[in-house]
């Protein structure tokens, strides 16, 4: 395998992982969403959880790496949204 060939596919294989573990964050809001409540999920967890992510985020963007920053990023948005749902919802009540 040449060089620029195995860089691609190392790529490949993060991208395809970014996308795995990002999509697994969709029926979560989707259900909070729909239930209008997030009392199921530990808000501590998707706290430090979205801090993990947004540090994950700022390495990928200073090793300018395209699939650690593309998942991040969409999985700290994810997880910011299950969150702000989680506060409007949970304390509405």
């Amino acid at each position: 395998m040449t060089t620029t060939t195995s860089v691609a596919a190392v790529n490949a294989i993060g991208l395809l992982a970014a996308v795995c573990t990002t999509v697994a964050f969709v029926p979560q809001l989707i259900r909070v969403w729909r239930l209008r409540t997030a009392r199921d999920i530990s808000l501590i967890m998707f706290l430090i959880f979205s801090l993990g992510t947004l540090l994950w985020l700022l390495y990928g963007i200073l090793i300018g790496s395209l699939p650690v920053i593309l998942a991040n990023a969409v999985t700290l948005v994810l997880s910011l949204a299950i969150l702000a749902l989680a506060l409007r919802f949970d304390r509405s009540k």
